[in-house]
């Protein structure tokens, strides 16, 4: 099975690393999971989940039964993720904190989320960084811009709205899906809409 890194850091948001874990739980890939220090910290200030990074339970995290998930603690360095001779098919980081982007953009490889991020640059491979935060200093900007050089993939956790959510679940739904078709995977919350249901906006509007 082709490898998938995730990595969770400590920016507001956690749900989306959590709603992403779930839809690739049921998918033919081998995933390798990082968590952060600050993510543990916002797990349970936002899901209330109490986890712990030196006995993460996946399970508990997913709230599921699953196999393809291995865990790597996040000062791991010598984890076979750390290294370009484990294929991958992508690296995502969701949420990305703009510590660990800054740090990746940068060249600092002080933990196994930064060095995995830095091989899967350095291979040519799909990088995702999914930031949550608002507003944006000209640091961070910067930051978002060298990573797009090095041919990563910036995709703010930004919320359509044209399919017309009525849930939080569905704006979570929207994003995750949106980080699933940039590297080919279908996630049919996402894609059961799509543009040819916009009946709801008059042809004038379209024109327009």
């Amino acid at each position: 099975m082709e490898n998938i890194i995730v990595g969770i850091t400590g920016a507001s948001g956690v749900v989306y690393g959590q709603r992403l874990l779930q839809a690739l739980s049921n998918k033919p890939y081998s995933i390798h999971l990082i968590v952060s220090e600050a993510a543990v910290k916002v797990m349970e200030s936002e899901l209330n989940l109490s986890l712990n990074l030196n006995d993460f339970d996946i399970n508990k995290f997913i709230d599921r039964k699953t196999h393809c998930v291995t865990y790597h603690h996040i000062s791991d360095i010598a984890a076979s993720i750390s290294s370009g001779k484990l294929k991958t098919k992508a690296m995502i980081i969701a949420p990305c904190s703009m510590n660990t982007l800054c740090s990746i953009a940068n060249g600092i490889a002080s933990n196994l989320i930064q060095r995995a991020a830095s091989v899967t640059l350095k291979e040519g491979r799909k990088l995702i960084v999914v930031p949550r935060e608002t507003p944006l200093t000209p640091i961070h900007l910067e930051g978002m811009l060298k990573l797009s050089k090095a041919q990563a993939c910036i995709l703010p956790a930004m919320p359509g709205y044209y399919l017309h959510p009525t849930t939080i679940d569905d704006q979570i739904d929207f994003v995750v899906g949106k980080i699933l078709d940039h590297i080919g995977i279908e996630y049919l919350p996402y894609t059961k809409k799509g543009y040819g249901e916009w009946d709801y906006l008059s042809s004038e509007l379209m024109i327009k």
